[in-house]
């Protein structure tokens, strides 16, 4: 799995364009992206990290981190998932930055998701599906996410970077992600949903191959 995964992130490379600033996300994929980046001293300028782990890395590898609000908009942003269904619709989370990474995504003309193949399914939902609130919202957040159908979850001892917390919601099968995560983002105290939906992958790569998306 582990080379499956590094084949992906360092196939990402051939969409990375010299001198540009790059979005960086986070997670076991991301790692391999980042040290493929690291190898090619000079490519790019700098990145825009979804985390204080990824800015970590970036810095060990020689890569300055750059802020989006002075950066962006950026031209590729390159990041994992933890599910991908055939319309590249994403769940991300499992590593708690999915707001940093929804704000990257948002901000990129392109956005190149890296994964092995295990993380395709022809629904999602069999991952628990992340979201992150405000903590004094939790318990309310948790009873409004009851009303559909899963089984939220509070990740505990859990704090993201933006000192909020985790619910993971278990058991859900996702035929409209889109809807879904519309529905989800109005509830008072969320503060983003791991769906990527409304702004899907452009590009995935799986086992190191362009599954969809265009070249």
């Amino acid at each position: 799995m582990e080379n499956a995964k590094r084949l992906s992130a360092e196939r990402a490379l051939e969409f990375v364009e010299k001198g540009s600033v790059v979005g960086v996300g986070t997670g076991s994929t991301v790692r391999w992206f980042i040290e493929a980046l690291g190898r090619e001293p000079g490519l790019i300028k700098g990145a825009v990290s979804s985390s204080e782990q990824s800015s970590a890395l970036l810095r060990q590898r020689g890569i300055e981190v750059l802020d989006l609000n002075a950066e962006g908009p950026l031209g590729l942003y390159v990041d994992g998932a933890d599910e991908c269904d055939p319309q590249r619709c994403l769940i991300k989370g499992g590593g708690a930055a999915l707001t940093r990474e929804k704000i990257i995504a948002a901000a990129s003309e392109r956005f190149v998701c890296v994964l092995d193949a295990s993380k395709r399914v022809a629904v999602l939902g069999r991952f628990p599906l992340p979201v992150e609130v405000i903590p004094m919202a939790r318990s309310h957040v948790a009873r409004e996410l009851l009303k559909f159908g899963g089984q939220p979850v509070w990740r505990d001892g859990v704090v993201t970077d933006n000192g909020n917390w985790i619910l993971d919601v278990h058991g859900l099968s996702i035929t409209d992600p889109v809807a879904l995560e519309a529905r989800i983002n109005q509830i008072v105290g969320v503060v983003a949903v791991g769906l990527f939906a409304a702004r899907p992958a452009d590009v995935v790569i799986a086992d190191g191959v362009v599954v969809a998306g265009s070249v």
